[in-house]
């Protein structure tokens, strides 16, 4: 019985926890519907996205600002609207964005 007790205080905080921040926390908030990683689709690729802000401090703020309010003339004529995430899920991706 004790391993049993010990595998559920293991496992259940996982239930719990937070999305990562990975192609799995992207889908799940639908930003591959606009957004893929290698190549542009309606928005800029993320590696493109990456590239672009490599060594700028600001840019995890500034990118999680633009997923949550939205931003218009910064990769061209298509506007991107806010995103109903939630800040730390915005928050974690721009992380990743920039990893990439």
């Amino acid at each position: 019985m004790k391993p049993f007790v010990a595998l559920i205080a293991i496992t259940l905080p996982l239930c719990f926890a937070p999305a990562h921040a990975s192609l799995e926390l992207a889908a799940k908030s639908k930003c591959m519907m606009c957004h893929d990683v290698e190549k542009k689709k309606m928005g800029p690729a993320f590696k493109e996205i990456s590239a672009k802000y490599k060594g700028d401090k600001a840019a995890e703020a500034m990118l999680a600002d633009s997923m949550l309010n939205g931003v218009k003339d910064k990769w061209g004529k298509i506007p991107m609207a806010a995103q109903k995430i939630a800040p730390v899920d915005a928050q974690q991706l721009s992380k990743w964005i920039l990893t990439l």
